[in-house]
């Protein structure tokens, strides 16, 4: 029988390592995700809902590190924690919470984030998080939605202040 699979391309080095960010970027980029987990932990205790989702802590990075990438933009944010979550809160109240059901609500999150056109990869566990917390349909809401739209208001603040600096780069 033979393969197709070549073992030769796990060895790599096709491109080499993106360079480190400037010091001043990784600044930027760890103050503005402390800002923005710190305004959803402060606004969630002020209102007594939980606002931070695991997958925020990614997203922070994406937002502040890469603001001027596609998975950065306000709809990709928004839009792609939306879908993620409300599949995964579908796929688990059709078929309950088994190995089977959490790989195809990924799965089939990814492919609804691509369709739509708004890929936000931290958002991919959120089918994860969905099944393992047993959320209920509220989740969807808080933290979900509105934790996303607070994440894309920090941003939209913060990624502004510098000259060098613009966000978003696109809405829709």
């Amino acid at each position: 029988m033979h393969s197709s699979f070549n073992w030769y391309k796990l060895k790599g080095q096709v491109s080499p390592c993106p360079k480190r960010l400037p010091l001043s970027m990784i600044v930027v980029a760890w103050l503005g995700g402390t800002i923005a987990t710190g305004t959803l932990a402060i606004f969630g205790s002020s209102i007594e809902l939980v606002m931070i989702l695991g997958s925020f802590g990614a997203s922070c990075l994406l937002i502040f590190a890469y603001p001027a990438s596609p998975f950065a933009q306000p709809r990709n944010v928004i839009g792609g924690h939306f879908i993620a979550t409300f599949t995964g809160l579908a796929f688990m109240t059709l078929f309950g919470i088994h190995w089977w059901s959490m790989a195809s609500a990924v799965g089939t999150a990814i492919a609804l984030m691509l369709l739509f056109r708004m890929p936000h990869p931290p958002a991919g566990s959120n089918p994860l998080i969905v099944m393992l917390g047993g959320v209920n349909w509220s989740f969807l809401i808080t933290p979900t939605l509105l934790g996303s739209i607070v994440l894309v208001m920090v941003a939209l603040v913060y990624n502004n202040l510098g000259q060098d600096r613009q966000y978003p780069t696109y809405w829709w």
